[in-house]
C-alpha cells in the first residue's frame, strides 16, 4: 500500500547559490529533502510542481513549497504540488 505524506520544504538555502542558478538549486534542495525524509533514490517531480518552482524565473525562487509525496510499494517516490 502506498505511503503518502505532506511536507513544507524550506527553500531559503537556495539564496546561497549565484543569482542565475537559484531556482535550479531550489529543485536540487527538493530532491535532497525527499531523499533524506522518504529514504529512496528514485524521485520524480510532477509537472505542476516543476512549473510552480520555475514560475518566477531562474533568479527569484520561492521561499518554501508545500508538497504531497507518495512512496510506491517498489520504493519509487512521486512528488506533487499540495493544494
Amino acid at each position: 500500500m502506498p505511503e503518502e505524506r505532506i511536507y513544507v520544504i524550506p527553500l531559503r538555502e537556495a539564496k546561497s547559490a549565484p543569482r542565475q542558478r537559484r531556482t535550479s538549486r531550489a529543485v536540487k534542495i527538493v530532491h535532497e529533502f525527499l531523499r533524506r525524509h522518504m529514504k529512496s533514490e528514485e524521485i520524480k517531480l510532477d509537472q505542476a510542481l516543476n512549473r510552480k518552482l520555475w514560475e518566477r524565473g531562474a533568479k527569484h525562487h520561492l521561499p518554501r513549497i508545500r508538497v504531497r509525496v507518495v512512496k510506491q510499494d517498489d520504493g519509487s517516490i512521486e512528488a506533487f504540488l499540495a493544494e
